[in-house]
């Protein structure tokens, strides 16, 4: 399984096949510790939660459904 980078302050992503820079569904997998509160009658309510780690696993272009054909480029005006 190859991981997607992670978009920075300076970069996005673009998708290679159509160049596509808005619009993605992205696969994720999380591991978090959550402080659950449950009321009276039992209803869960998350108070806090902590990602721990947090891995992109693949990301969908939504215009062109091309899968991990994704690169990172410079957001405009990024380094000015």
């Amino acid at each position: 399984m190859t991981t997607v980078p992670q978009p920075t302050a300076d970069t996005r992503w673009r998708c290679t096949l159509c160049g596509n820079l808005t619009r993605f569904d992205v696969t994720r997998s999380s591991k978090v510790v959550e402080y659950v509160h449950l009321d009276l009658a039992g209803e869960p309510t998350v108070e806090e939660r902590e990602v721990v780690s947090e891995t992109i696993e693949s990301v969908r272009c939504r215009w062109c459904n091309a899968v991990d054909r994704i690169e990172l480029v410079d957001r405009p005006g990024a380094g000015s």
